[in-house]
């Protein structure tokens, strides 16, 4: 490669490219400090929908094969640990480890990845697991600085929490934290079951919401999944949820028995024919993915 004198036109355009990178650069590490969402290998929209067809259409006793084939491909060592219950129920949870030093602490992320027979199990919960398996690429792609983080498929979840429950009974590592997500597909709301209002997590999540043009409705009140078995234990746990705002006072109180003059799109579409992919928002949920990235960036970015 022959050296060459530049001309003063070419000096002065170089000149500027050098300080536009090395301005984006900054940038970069500005956002990063402030928790900013990394940039993923693949774009979360994509991908994420991707992930949610890829489990609706494999039928209610398949859908382990699409989430392996998944962390197959994002390179994670993942493994399935077998389970039975006290009255003869089998199943099997898989669980990946994701990135961090082996002496940090535990991040668990989970979504049950079971349905009902009825339906394809777009919302309740391929839009769990697909926001898992977005997760485990974003925070392999750009680990945490103080957690190990881990994912979890749980399986027989719609039986009663069967999988998480087994999880726990086998005497698993408990985590620092388990973050659970059981229906993420549409609205402008993240939905927070934290038993603690006031967390470094919860400040980190109303952070990030904001962030994300979305708002955070964050408290105990909260349909049952798979963060109970953890919250029993005495293990923390949260659990988040994508809706619109309206949703969460219907939900509560369709769980509560209570009659209320319109009901929630989430209980007219789950457990039912009408749960399939086109009731899906995935611009939404990028959004929601984007908001949980960060809030957990924040949060962990704070532990000393």
């Amino acid at each position: 490669m022959r050296s060459q004198k530049l001309s003063p036109i070419v000096t002065t355009v170089v000149t500027s490219l050098l300080s536009l990178s090395m301005a984006a650069a900054s940038a970069r590490e500005a956002a990063a400090v402030a928790g900013t969402p990394a940039s993923a290998p693949a774009a979360t929209t994509g991908s994420w929908l991707g992930d949610v067809r890829s489990l609706s259409q494999a039928g209610a006793g398949n859908r382990r094969a699409p989430i392996e084939k998944r962390l197959d491909g994002l390179g994670l060592k993942w493994k399935a640990v077998a389970f039975e219950t006290a009255k003869k129920r089998q199943g099997q949870n898989l669980i990946a480890e994701v990135s961090g030093a082996a002496a940090a602490p535990l991040l668990l992320f989970g979504a049950h990845f079971d349905q009902v027979e009825e339906g394809h199990g777009a919302t309740d919960n391929a839009s769990g697991s697909a926001t898992v398996l977005a997760l485990a690429e974003r925070f392999k792609h750009k680990p945490l600085a103080h957690h190990r983080v881990a994912v979890a498929f749980w399986d027989l979840e719609e039986a009663g929490l069967l999988g998480s429950s087994a999880y726990i009974a086998q005497g698993s590592e408990k985590p620092a934290l388990y973050v659970n997500f059981d229906v993420f597909g549409w609205g402008d709301t993240l939905w927070m079951m934290t038993p603690d209002a006031d967390s470094a997590l919860v400040g980190a999540s109303r952070d990030a919401v904001k962030a994300s043009g979305l708002q955070l409705s964050a408290g105990r009140e909260y349909p049952p999944s798979d963060h109970l078995p953890f919250i029993k234990a005495g293990w923390p746990a949260v659990s988040y949820s994508l809706i619109g705002n309206e949703e969460v006072p219907l939900i509560l109180s369709f769980f509560k028995g209570e009659k209320t003059p319109t009901q929630a799109k989430v209980i007219k579409v789950i457990h039912s024919s009408n749960d399939t992919v086109e009731q899906i928002d995935a611009a939404a949920t990028a959004r929601g993915v984007d908001a949980v990235e960060r809030a957990i960036r924040q949060w962990d970015a704070a532990q000393n």
